[in-house]
Parts: structure tokens; C-alpha cells; sequence
């Protein structure tokens, strides 16, 4: 069986890594399995370097499709052509897309033209707001998807009541925990931990990514001057790309205890996010790492694509409401913060299951 697996944005990597050695050691275990790696962004982009495929411990794409620009249309175009262009060279059996990027949707459809059966990882994930791009792409990959690999019941509920057949179904688990587990004795510490002076339990980690929120500098003030007043005087370390950073320098914060750092590498952000005191994001994938890790987690959002990190989860909602905000930081430095569990199936087998199901598809 042959495999194409894509990748279009740095996030995916983190959740295929697991996969790849998954297949790699049914591979050398005589199963008939192999995959190719491909990566719908250009050589030179600057989020995807060498570093990063250390840190996972897994190998450089097999492929770039070079496709590159923020129209979506275009992209989705373009990604198109490419892809087709490159299963027509290397034929697979199966095409596993990740999460509901545009490359995502667009691999999907070429996938299906070409003939190949889509697998669709972290599928059933929705927002239920049409306004956002990522639900459509969502939506169109699980439609087309032959497997539909899932990290939770909630997902199999939407994917269920959508009209979506069962028996293409499949509850795995969260594959991100993967990766995860293999790598925690992996960590590694930046050298700002050390510079800062940061101690374990005794700093509070911030995560911004979203445009929408950077861009609005009143909110992100209002946000900033919370989180660095309630604080109690504890570091706020902010791993903050150009935008983000730009997005804070405007806010004008006053405040000797936040620290904006140059974005992290998976395993030392790893390290900061275990040794925490909290976490404060915007992320969906960072909150499922604090529920794993145990670290009290507030996400500056008002919904959640995976609701198991709030239900069993350390993780809690506030949206982008300081009062709320407020609220929760009262309660984690009154050491009132909810009491959590591990989510079924996120035990580090999430991989070994995707490849079992396949192979006994094969076979």
C-alpha cells in the first residue's frame, strides 16, 4: 500500500511525525506499506527549516508542490494543479489530509479525481460558523474522505448527525498526544529560560496567532493589561512571531514582568509549556497539550474544536472578555482550577491504529 501524506502548514508536521513512524516500523515488520511526504509550501519558507524536523525527530517532505500566497482561491488553485501533477508521478493508494487548512481541502479534491481513497485526520472538528474558511474546508474534506480518523466522540456525533455512513468512521484518538508522549523526555530548554530568570511553576505562558485578535488593538490591550495586572507579579513569556509581536509593541503595555521572546522550536515551546504555571492562548492544539500536561489552560476564544479539553480538560473558555479573563486568573492563584482527567484514547497509540486500520482495509 502506498501513501501520500500531506502537509500545508508547520502544525501538520507535528501530527504526522507520529504517523510516519507508525508506517516506518510496520514497514520494517514486513507489512507492504511505505508513504511519501509532501508539502504543498515552497522550500524556503521561513516557518518550515531543518530544526523542525529534528525536533520531531522525523524526515525532510519527499516533495513541495511550491505553492505559495494568501489567496485562498488562487492557493486552492494552484494546489490543485500541482498535487494532481504529483500523483499522477507517484501514484498512491490512500492521501491522508490533516486538520482543515486550505491544502486540506484542496489535496482532498484532487485526491478523489486521481482516484485515491482520502483519509482525513482529525476529522469531524467543527466551529458551526460558515464565515470561516477553515469550516468549509473541513466540511469538503470530511465529505470526501473514505476513513475518517477522529480524536473524539464529539466529532463522531457531528460527523454522525451530518449523514456521514459509520462505518467510514473511526475513533483513533488525538494523534497530536502522539507525538507528545515520545517526545517529553525530548525537551528542551531555551536559553531564555535561564536569561529570564523563569522558575518551574512560577511564570505564565502566552500563545497569540490569530490575525483577528492581533489586529484588534484595543481588545489585545485590554487582554495585555489584565493578564500582566493579575499576574501577582509571576513573568509573562510570549513566544510571538513578527505580527504578533508588532500587535503588542502597538498595544503600548507598560509592564516589567511581560517578556516577548522570539518563537519557540516544538521542543523547548514543549519545555515552557510543561514547566508553567498556566497557559493563556489562542490555540486549539496548545490547550490539548496543557490538558496533557496537566497545566491550568485559558483559551481567549469562545469555542473549541476539541470540547474534551474543557469537559475532562484542564482547559477553560473566556473569549476575549477581560472580566472573565479576570475571573479565571482569580481562581487559578486561589488554587480553586478545576480538577481534570485524560481524555479516552489519548495514550500515544493514536498513529498505530490509523496504520492497522488501513493495512486491514488493504489486505
Amino acid at each position: 500500500m502506498k501513501i501520500s501524506i500531506v502537509a500545508g502548514a508547520r502544525p501538520n508536521f507535528i501530527k504526522i511525525a507520529p504517523l510516519a513512524r507508525a508506517i516506518e516500523r510496520a514497514r520494517n515488520e514486513g507489512k507492504d506499506i511505505s508513504y511519501r511526504l509532501v508539502y504543498t509550501g515552497t522550500r524556503h519558507d521561513r516557518n518550515i527549516d531543518a530544526s523542525l524536523f529534528s525536533d520531531l525527530d522525523m524526515p525532510q517532505p519527499d516533495s513541495y508542490l511550491e505553492v505559495a500566497g494568501s489567496n485562498l482561491a488562487e492557493q486552492a488553485g494552484a494546489i490543485m494543479v500541482a498535487f494532481t501533477k504529483e500523483l499522477q508521478q507517484h501514484p498512491a493508494d490512500v492521501v491522508i489530509v490533516v486538520d482543515d487548512l486550505t491544502p486540506t481541502m484542496a489535496c482532498a479534491i484532487a485526491a478523489k479525481k486521481e482516484k485515491a481513497k482520502v483519509a482525513h485526520l482529525v476529522a469531524g472538528t467543527r466551529s458551526f460558523d460558515m464565515d470561516m474558511p477553515k469550516e468549509i474546508n473541513r466540511m469538503i474534506a470530511d465529505g470526501l474522505s473514505d476513513y475518517l480518523f477522529t480524536a473524539g466522540m464529539v466529532a463522531n456525533r457531528n460527523l454522525s448527525q451530518a449523514g456521514t455512513e459509520s462505518q467510514h468512521i473511526y475513533f483513533v484518538g488525538n494523534i497530536l498526544i502522539d507525538g507528545l508522549r515520545y517526545n517529553r523526555n525530548r525537551l528542551q530548554c531555551p536559553p531564555c529560560y535561564d536569561a529570564l530568570g523563569l522558575k518551574e511553576k512560577q511564570y505564565i505562558l502566552l500563545t497569540l496567532n490569530k490575525q483577528s485578535l492581533t489586529n484588534d488593538r484595543a481588545t489585545l490591550t485590554r487582554l495585555l493589561e489584565t493578564i500582566t495586572r493579575k499576574a501577582q507579579g509571576m513573568p509573562v513569556i510570549v513566544p510571538a512571531h513578527e505580527q504578533a509581536s508588532q500587535g503588542i509593541a502597538e498595544a503600548g503595555i507598560q509592564a516589567d514582568n511581560l517578556h516577548i521572546i522570539p518563537p519557540q522550536g516544538y521542543l523547548a515551546f514543549g519545555y515552557l509549556e510543561n514547566n508553567a504555571k498556566a497557559i493563556i492562548t489562542d490555540s486549539g492544539n496548545v490547550a490539548e497539550e496543557a490538558t496533557f500536561l496537566s497545566i491550568p489552560c485559558i483559551t481567549l476564544d469562545t469555542y473549541t474544536e476539541h470540547p474534551e479539553t474543557v469537559t475532562t480538560g484542564t482547559n477553560e473558555l473566556v473569549g476575549t472578555d477581560p472580566e472573565k479573563l479576570e475571573e479565571a486568573l482569580d481562581r487559578l492563584f486561589n488554587g480553586e482550577w478545576k480538577k481534570s482527567t485524560l481524555p479516552e484514547r489519548w495514550d500515544g497509540r493514536t498513529a498505530d491504529r490509523i496504520v492497522k486500520i488501513l493495512l486491514d482495509d488493504f489486505n
